[in-house]
């Protein structure tokens, strides 16, 4: 369950705002705010069964998102890969910290990479 919650968190980040106003406004107050549906149903005075409609629908489309565009899954391998240059320069400046020319270089890389590192 808590896996979903994160899972739908990220997809809401990426790709919320191309869902209606109404979708948003539903999945935020279902995921975010942890409002059941028969509090969101009572709310907007419509049914329980067409906030869970709503909801499902809203769910679909961010997959369907994300199956089509591919943004976290490349946002997490980009991440993974700086994390890996990122130990990479660490390694290289350990083994080479007699060389101050190139660890001051490697430094310069790293702050760049800190500057994206997301």
């Amino acid at each position: 369950m808590f896996e979903k919650m994160i899972e739908i968190s990220m997809l809401y980040d990426f790709y919320g705002q191309l869902l209606t106003a109404k979708q948003q406004e539903l999945l935020k107050l279902y995921h975010e705010d942890n409002y059941s549906l028969s509090e969101i149903a009572e709310e907007y005075g419509i049914s329980r069964q067409g906030v869970h409609d709503t909801v499902k629908k809203a769910e679909k489309a961010l997959h369907e998102y994300e199956s089509k565009l591919g943004l976290i899954s490349k946002f997490t391998a980009t991440e993974e890969a700086v994390v890996a240059i990122d130990s990479e320069i660490d390694l290289l400046m350990l083994e080479n910290r007699q060389n101050n020319q190139l660890t001051e270089r490697l430094k310069q890389i790293k702050s760049i990479i800190d500057k994206i590192n997301i």
